[in-house]
């Protein structure tokens, strides 16, 4: 049996010890910098993109939106996402006149996540207290066959408002596109749209803020950058629009749901649509025979929201 060999303890202290985790620590972190250091400069790469236009990009898109109809890639039909932007290209296309933008919102697959709602808010930078597309709940049945079923309610966007005859000084009104829109530069913040609509769809700005009632500037963590984002400018309507104490201003006047036309009219779905989980909600133009919009409208299980006031909304719900 041999014997193993006595190796002698040496007395070590804890700095001798950190000293030497520092230094080998730094040794690595040289040895690893030098490494990812290239060897040769890289040259620039400089690239041409040709830009093509409106018309081109359309029939490109539509070109592979056919394609990938066809193929059913891996027996899954094509997305209603990509669908519905082909039926957006294809309308922006046709003149103004001719187009007729509605949203459909199918109510079985509303799973009540308030992501639209979330989406609105971070698209349009919407302060405390203004909300464009709150998801209300509703209880069906009767115990114990009893269930939920949740109801974005987005404004109407009506053929027939009752928002805009009421105004006073002519605010509120139905744009080339079929929008109701407010003109902020005229409104007078009477607030008698607000009582006049039926769906509750408009809210008003009082000029709050999220940051308004936090502590000391300074004493918490990135609050300065809340308050610039919270001035950051908004495209309502296809404006920019600055957030201040001033008559042209949101501030001090009524607010409410635009289909995100700054959106739709470059070719981009509104907020709520493209961050819908549950793909519960479609846009599209509604006088485009193709669109999938226009197919979904002609359901029989579809309906409107208080219908029977005639106000002819343009959101229509599957039930």
């Amino acid at each position: 049996m041999s014997r193993q060999p006595i190796i002698p303890l040496t007395p070590v202290s804890r700095r001798r010890v950190l000293g030497t985790l520092v230094a080998g620590a730094s040794a690595l972190a040289s040895a690893s910098v030098h490494a990812a250091l290239p060897t040769v400069p890289a040259k620039p790469h400089h690239t041409t993109v040709k830009m093509m236009s409106p018309e081109e990009a359309l029939a490109a898109y539509e070109a592979e939106i056919a394609r990938l109809r066809a193929a059913k890639i891996n027996g899954v039909p094509i997305d209603h996402l990509e669908r519905m932007r082909a039926d957006l290209l294809r309308a922006l296309a046709k003149p103004v006149s001719e187009r007729r933008w509605v949203m459909v919102i199918d109510l079985r697959a509303c799973v009540g996540c308030h992501g639209c709602t979330i989406a609105c808010v971070a698209e349009n930078k919407l302060p405390p207290g203004v909300v464009y597309r709150p998801v209300l709940e509703e209880e069906i049945g009767r115990y114990p066959y009893v269930s939920r079923r949740f109801i974005p309610r987005p404004c109407m966007q009506c053929d027939n408002p009752p928002c805009t005859g009421v105004c006073p000084v002519a605010a509120t009104f139905t744009n080339e596109h079929g929008v109701v829109e407010v003109n902020y530069e005229q409104c007078i913040g009477c607030r008698a749209c607000i009582a006049a609509c039926p769906y509750g769809a408009r809210t008003f700005d009082f000029g709050y803020t999220y940051t308004a009632d936090s502590p000391a500037p300074g004493a918490v963590f990135g609050d300065e950058r809340a308050v610039q984002y919270e001035q950051v400018s908004t495209f309502e309507n296809g404006e920019v629009r600055e957030r201040r104490n001033l008559h042209d201003s949101p501030v001090g006047n009524v607010r409410k749901c635009h289909f995100c036309l700054h959106r739709v009219l470059n070719g981009q779905l509104p907020a709520c649509v493209t961050t819908c989980i549950g793909r519960a909600t479609f846009f599209g133009d509604a006088n485009d025979p193709e669109s999938l919009v226009s197919e979904l409208i002609a359901k029989p299980n579809v309906m409107r929201l208080k219908e029977e006031l005639g106000t002819e909304p343009r959101v229509y719900y599957l039930q």
